[in-house]
C-alpha cells in the first residue's frame, strides 16, 4: 500500500493552492467571455429596463386616487372583489382585468401594502412598454433605432407629465393603470411575430406560441387592444408566415382566454364578467363631443393636452410618406398594426354615437398601443429612404459616418431639451413623504380632513414604504365636486393643495382662509401641500 510522506502532502497542498489562485486569477477572464458571449439584444434590454425604473424613480409620481387606487384595492382584496359594491361598483371595468390585478396582488404578497410594492408594479409594466417598444424597433430596423425610439418616448412630456399635484397631461408613468403595461405586452408580442418570421422549424413555433401568450395577455390588462388581434392573419402575410401558423398563433391565445374565463366563473360567477363590464363601461361624457370632434381624436390626444405630443402624429406621416416610396412590408406592418386600433377607437369615441362614448380616444394614453409602431415606421422609412441614395453619394457626402450622426445629435439635443423645457416642475413626492414623517412625530393628531383625492393618496402615507402603520388616525373623506364642504369635515384638520392641473378644486374654489380663522398647523417645503386646524365651530 502507498504511503503518503509528510513532503508530499506539502507538495499538494502548494499544488491546489497554486490551481485556487490561478482559478482566481482566470476568473475576470472568464466572466469577460460570459458577458462577450451574451447576446447584445440582452443587454440593451437591461438597460432600457434600468432606464425606465431610473426614470420612474425621477418623476416618482405618488399614488395616485380614483381608478389607480381601487385597482390597487382589487389586488388587495382578491378574489373578494364585490363588483356591485363600492367602490368597485363605480369602477367594475378596472378590477376585472385580472392581467394587472393578479401581478399586483403577487407583488403585494412579496413587499406588502406599502409605497414599495405600488413602485415595482408601476415599473414593471413601464419596463413591459419601453422594453417592447426597443424590442420591436430593433427586430425591424436594427438596435440603433430601437435605443432612439425608447429615448424618444422616454423623455416626451406625455410620459414624464404625470403628477396631478403639479400639473399632469396624463397618467402614464409611475401610475397604476393598464395602459402601459397592455401596451407593452401587446408590443413584446408583435415583436415576437417579426423575429418568428426569420426562423424555421421548432424555432418559428416556439416563437409563435411565445408571441400568441403575450399577445392574449395584453388583453386580460387592456380589453379594446383585442381589435388588433383581428388582423393577425395579415400580419403574418406581411412578414411572409405560412397561413397555417395562424393556428400556432391562435391555440395559445385560445388558452390564456379560456384561463381568464374559468377565473371570473369562480370568482364573479360569471365567465363574461370582464367582457360586460368593459362592454357596459360608458355612456354620456361629461366632456362635450361631437362626431367632428371625435373624428379628429387621435391629432386632439397628441396635440391638445402638450404639443410636442404632435411627434407622434409627425411620425404617423413619415410613416405613410415611407411606404409610399418604398413599398416595404414592414412599413405596411406598422400602417395596419394603427388603422386596426385607430379606427374602431375613433368610432367608438363618438363618430358613431356623440351621446354614448365607450371609449375616450381624446386621451393620450389610450393610444399608447400604436406609439411602438409609429416610431418604428417613422426611423424605419428614414432608414430605407437613406438607403435609396446612391452609392456614390453617399460615400461623397460621407451621409452614414457624418452627416447622419451629426443629425441625430442636433435634432435628439434640440427635442430633449425641448421636452425637458416643457416640464415646468417635476414635484415628485417630496411633499407626501414629507406628511409622512410629520405625521409619524404628531400621534396626537387623530383626524385628518381631506377631499377623497387627497384622501385616497393619503393612506399610503399613513404607513411607511413597505406598508407598516406610521399614523393610527381617522382619514375623513368628502367628494371634492360638491358645491359646499360638508359640515363633518371641520372637525379636525384639513389637507389641502392647490389643485394646479387638470383637476378641479374643491367646493367649488374653497380654500382655508386665516381671516376666517383658519391657522396653518404644517405645509410641505414645496407648498404643495398644507395642513389647516379650523377655528372653533366652523361651519364652511
Amino acid at each position: 500500500m502507498a504511503q503518503t510522506t509528510a513532503g508530499d502532502t506539502d507538495v499538494q497542498q502548494a499544488a491546489n493552492g497554486a490551481g485556487r489562485a490561478g482559478a482566481y486569477r482566470r476568473w475576470p477572464g472568464r466572466a469577460l467571455r460570459r458577458v462577450r458571449r451574451t447576446r447584445r439584444v440582452v443587454w440593451l434590454t437591461l438597460l432600457v429596463a434600468a432606464a425606465t425604473v431610473l426614470a420612474q424613480w425621477a418623476v416618482m409620481t405618488p399614488p395616485l386616487y380614483f381608478d389607480p387606487y381601487y385597482v390597487w384595492l382589487g389586488a388587495r382584496d382578491w378574489p373578494d372583489i364585490p363588483l356591485s359594491q363600492w367602490p368597485f361598483d363605480e369602477v367594475p371595468h378596472q378590477v376585472t382585468r385580472i392581467g394587472l390585478v393578479l401581478p399586483a396582488r403577487l407583488v403585494q404578497e412579496v413587499l406588502g401594502q406599502g409605497q414599495a410594492s405600488y413602485f415595482v408594479i408601476t415599473a414593471l409594466g413601464g419596463c413591459a412598454f419601453f422594453a417592447g417598444t426597443y424590442l420591436l424597433v430593433r427586430s425591424l430596423f436594427g438596435d440603433v433605432a430601437g435605443v432612439l425610439a425608447v429615448a424618444a418616448l422616454l423623455v416626451n412630456p406625455l410620459f414624464t407629465m404625470t403628477n396631478p399635484y403639479g400639473h399632469d397631461v396624463t397618467w402614464s408613468t409611475g401610475v397604476m393603470l393598464p395602459d402601459m403595461p397592455g401596451a407593452g405586452l401587446l408590443t413584446i408580442g408583435m415583436a415576437g411575430l417579426v423575429v418568428a418570421s426569420r426562423r424555421t422549424g421548432r424555432a418559428q413555433t416556439r416563437m409563435l406560441v411565445a408571441a400568441g401568450l403575450l399577445l392574449a395577455s395584453a388583453f386580460l390588462v387592456r380589453e379594446f387592444l383585442a381589435f388588433l388581434f383581428l388582423p393577425i392573419p395579415l400580419y403574418l402575410w406581411l412578414l411572409r408566415i405560412p397561413w397555417r401558423r395562424n393556428v400556432t398563433v391562435g391555440l395559445p391565445m385560445l388558452a390564456v382566454l379560456a384561463v381568464n374565463l374559468v377565473h371570473n366563473a369562480v370568482v364573479w360567477g360569471d365567465p363574461l364578467a370582464g367582457l360586460m363590464s368593459a362592454a357596459e363601461h360608458g355612456g354620456q361624457s361629461r366632456d362635450y363631443v361631437t362626431r367632428e370632434l371625435a373624428l379628429r381624436s387621435f391629432i386632439r390626444a397628441m396635440h391638445d393636452w402638450q404639443p410636442l405630443g404632435t411627434v407622434f402624429a409627425g411620425a404617423l406621416v413619415l410613416t405613410v410618406i415611407g411606404f409610399a416610396v418604398t413599398r416595404d412590408r414592414r412599413l405596411a406592418l406598422v400602417l395596419v398594426w394603427f388603422f386596426a386600433l385607430a379606427v374602431p377607437l375613433t368610432a367608438l369615441s363618438g363618430v358613431l354615437d356623440p351621446n354614448s362614448i365607450s371609449l375616450r380616444a381624446w386621451l393620450p394614453r389610450y393610444w399608447f398601443a400604436v406609439l411602438p409602431a409609429l416610431l418604428a415606421g417613422a426611423f424605419g422609412s428614414l432608414i430605407l429612404m437613406a438607403r435609396m441614395l446612391p452609392d456614390g453619394l453617399t460615400r461623397k457626402l460621407r451621409v452614414r459616418t457624418v452627416v447622419a450622426p451629426l443629425l441625430v445629435v442636433a435634432l435628439g439635443g434640440t427635442y430633449t431639451v425641448a421636452c425637458v423645457r416643457a416640464v415646468p416642475e417635476l414635484p415628485r413626492d417630496t411633499a407626501w413623504s414629507e406628511l409622512r414623517g410629520y405625521l409619524g412625530e404628531h400621534e396626537e393628531i387623530r383626524l385628518i380632513c381631506a377631499d377623497r383625492r387627497l384622501a385616497q393618496t393619503l393612506t399610503f402615507y399613513t404607513r411607511d414604504v413597505w406598508g407598516d402603520p406610521v399614523w393610527h388616525g381617522e382619514i375623513r373623506d368628502f367628494p371634492h365636486y360638491v358645491p359646499q364642504i360638508p359640515r363633518d369635515a371641520f372637525d379636525g384638520p384639513m389637507l389641502y393643495t392647490r389643485w394646479r392641473g387638470q383637476e378641479s378644486p374643491i367646493g367649488a374654489g374653497w380654500r382655508p382662509s386665516p381671516a376666517r380663522g383658519w391657522r396653518l398647523l404644517w405645509r410641505s417645503s414645496d407648498n404643495v401641500l398644507q395642513l389647516w386646524n379650523p377655528p372653533p365651530g366652523a361651519t364652511r
